[in-house]
C-alpha cells in the first residue's frame, strides 16, 4: 500500500497530501513540494496509509525531494527576507496612508511571489502599494486580506485555558461556532467567557458538541413530566455530563427542592 505524507509549508498553514515518492522521507523531514502555488519547502508532519488520506491527494502537486543542505541554506535565507520584505512594506503602507495592519510576509520558495497577509476593517484601494511594492523586489506581489480569526491564528498566543491557541497549533480550518454550543452544555453565556484570543467564539466549543448533542438527544426536557422509581415528576433541568435529570417530584409538593436520577431511571410521559 502507497504512503501518504502530510506536509505543512508554513508553520500555521494546511496540510497538504502527497503520495510519498521515497521510503527515506520519515516524518519531521524537510521536503520541497509542487503546490498550486508554486514550489513550497515544508515539514512533514505525518506518514500514513493511504486508506484515510488517499483521497485528499491532489494529481497536480507532487514532493519534488527531500531538502537538500542548499535547500535549507534557502530557507534560511527566506525567513530573512521575509522580514526585510516586512519593513519595507509597513514603511510604505505608512507613507501611502492606508488604514491596514500588515501580520504577516512569505516568500515563495522559488522566490517567484511575495504574499502580503493584513487585516483591515474595510475595503483598502492598494493598488498604488502593488506597483511599488513590485518594483522594489521586482516579483510578483499578493495583498491577501485575512479575517480576525486567521490574525490569531498567524500572531499565537495562549488561550484562556493557558495552552497555546489551538489555531495557530492543530487546527487546519475553522469550524462554525454559534452560542447554541454553549447553551447546550451549559456554559455561562458571558461573552468574557467565551471568546477567544480573537474576539470570537472559541474553537473549542465544537469539540465535544457531538457528544453533547447525542447525550441531550436521549434526556426529556425541561417541563416534560416522567415516571421516576419515586414516582411521577417534572423535570426542571439536566446535568448533560452526569446523564442525570433534575426532577420535582408531584408527591413532594410546590416548593419542594428537586431530586437527581439517571438517565436510565426515568421514563418520558410526554409534556403536562
Amino acid at each position: 500500500m502507497r504512503k501518504i505524507l502530510g506536509v505543512r509549508f508554513r508553520e500555521v498553514g494546511k496540510i497538504h497530501y502527497f503520495i510519498c515518492p521515497d521510503e527515506n522521507i520519515n516524518s519531521g523531514d524537510i521536503v520541497v513540494g509542487e503546490t498550486k502555488r508554486g514550489v513550497e519547502c515544508g515539514k512533514v508532519m505525518i506518514i500514513t496509509d493511504g486508506s484515510d488520506f488517499e483521497s485528499s491527494v491532489q494529481s497536480s502537486e507532487v514532493i519534488l525531494r527531500k531538502a537538500t543542505e542548499a535547500d535549507l541554506k534557502s530557507l534560511d535565507e527566506k525567513k530573512k527576507e521575509e522580514e526585510e520584505a516586512g519593513k519595507i512594506c509597513k514603511k510604505k503602507i505608512l507613507e501611502h496612508k492606508l488604514k491596514m495592519k500588515l501580520i504577516d510576509v512569505e516568500y515563495m520558495f522559488d522566490r517567484s511571489k511575495i504574499i502580503f497577509y493584513f487585516v483591515s476593517e474595510s475595503r483598502i484601494d492598494f493598488r498604488n502599494l502593488v506597483k511599488e511594492l513590485a518594483r522594489i523586489f521586482k516579483v510578483r506581489i499578493e495583498l491577501r486580506q485575512v479575517g480576525i480569526r486567521d490574525e490569531a491564528k498567524i500572531l499565537g498566543g495562549l488561550g484562556s485555558c493557558g495552552e497555546t491557541l489551538c489555531c495557530s497549533t492543530f487546527l487546519n480550518d475553522f469550524q462554525p461556532v454559534s452560542i447554541k454550543m454553549a447553551k447546550d452544555q451549559g456554559m455561562s453565556l458571558s461573552p468574557s467567557k467565551l471568546s477567544g484570543a480573537c474576539g470570537r467564539l472559541m474553537c473549542c466549543l465544537k469539540y465535544e458538541q457531538d457528544v453533547y448533542r447525542d447525550i441531550l438527544n436521549k434526556m426529556p426536557r425541561a417541563g416534560t413530566a416522567v415516571l421516576t422509581p419515586e414516582g411521577r415528576g417534572t423535570v426542571t433541568g439536566q446535568n448533560v455530563i452526569a446523564e442525570e435529570v433534575k426532577v420535582a417530584l408531584d408527591a413532594e409538593g410546590e416548593g419542594a427542592p428537586y431530586k437527581l436520577f439517571k438517565l436510565g431511571e426515568v421514563k418520558s410521559l410526554g409534556n403536562k
